[in-house]
């Protein structure tokens, strides 16, 4: 059952995890910093198992729905009040749509954040329609961006390029990636499986390996074996004190690959470490394979492996740039 954040003391909670370089935090109005402190502690909960980017645009998302919050008049108390909650969630989505100019799948997270903020305050989830998305694939690399991530992993020492290697030819979650025990590792001299044990929901699943990754893994775990703490935890990536890399980490290593070869990185650019779940997915469904496997592969239902199937906004654009123009 979800708790009721104003019945949490608000001195427990700990301070936001770390922002992208160069951005502002919007500052909690003083009226509402009671309510939003508790609300951080209870997505701080552990027991959530919410990766730190999830984490950290709630948080966000919640800050810059209370500002607005703060500035306009509203009849009645929207953290309170159902019928109000209702009318302040309808509002402040037109606000995102017609005066800051934000896409649907922005407007949408803005909304699925403050849903999860109401739920946490005992009103649930406010009657507000989602935006309308673009029938398209989820975000992924294109080709040439794909080989640029794949040449600077190969730069990297052992561990992170295990990890990059990983995160594009197996898709797994943030969260899964650090998660993985030496002994989800199945390597034979033929072929590997990685196993998910805790994947999204609970959910359990095999993934075969890419015989590229499956020597990398062999590599890393020959380093492995030397590196501190290596006998004291079953962890496979490790951090440089010995003990489990955190999700947090092994985000800042992606990120600074895709960095380093030149690939826009934040929510609202090119990279995400979920992008590289996104890409894996898209290259699945090009190559022809059924949306089964895919569901199967990447811990998804069979309607959201579907949406791989779908045209990339660079599949339109290739469209319209075959058509014939006569001069």
């Amino acid at each position: 059952m979800t708790s009721d954040i104003r019945d949490q003391d608000p001195t427990t909670y700990e301070r936001p995890s770390r922002r992208r370089p160069g951005a502002t935090a919007t500052p909690v109005p003083d009226r509402y910093t009671d309510v939003y402190a508790a609300y951080e502690t209870a997505v701080n909960d552990p027991l959530l198992r919410l990766d730190d980017d999830t984490r950290r645009n709630y948080l966000s998302r919640v800050r810059q729905y209370l500002a607005w919050l703060d500035a306009t008049d509203l009849d009645g108390d929207p953290l309170i009040d159902p019928a109000t909650r209702d009318w302040a969630a309808r509002d402040y989505r037109a606000h995102l749509l017609t005066v800051l100019k934000r896409k649907p799948t922005t407007v949408n997270a803005h909304l699925t954040a403050i849903d999860d903020f109401n739920r946490r305050l005992g009103l649930g989830p406010a009657a507000a329609k989602r935006t309308a998305l673009p029938n398209l694939a989820p975000r992924s690399l294109d080709q040439r961006a794909q080989l640029r991530f794949l040449r600077e992993t190969a730069l990297c020492a052992p561990r992170d390029r295990a990890m990059g290697y990983t995160a594009f030819y197996a898709g797994p979650r943030i969260h899964e990636l650090v998660a993985l025990d030496i002994d989800d590792l199945h390597i034979s001299a033929r072929k590997g499986v990685l196993i998910i044990r805790m994947g999204k929901n609970g959910k359990y699943r095999e993934v075969n390996m890419h015989v590229k990754l499956r020597t990398e893994l062999e590599t890393y775990l020959t380093e492995r074996a030397s590196l501190r703490g290596a006998d004291k935890t079953k962890a496979l990536f490790l951090n440089t004190r010995g003990g489990r890399l955190s999700a947090r980490s092994a985000t800042d290593v992606l990120n600074g690959i895709a960095d380093r070869a030149g690939i826009e990185v934040g929510r609202d650019e090119d990279f995400t470490s979920h992008v590289l779940r996104h890409t894996l997915g898209t290259k699945l469904a090009r190559e022809g394979e059924d949306v089964v496997t895919i569901a199967e592969l990447l811990g998804h239902s069979l309607e959201t492996a579907r949406r791989y199937t779908l045209p990339t906004d660079a599949d339109r654009q290739a469209a319209i740039d075959k058509l014939t123009v006569d001069e």
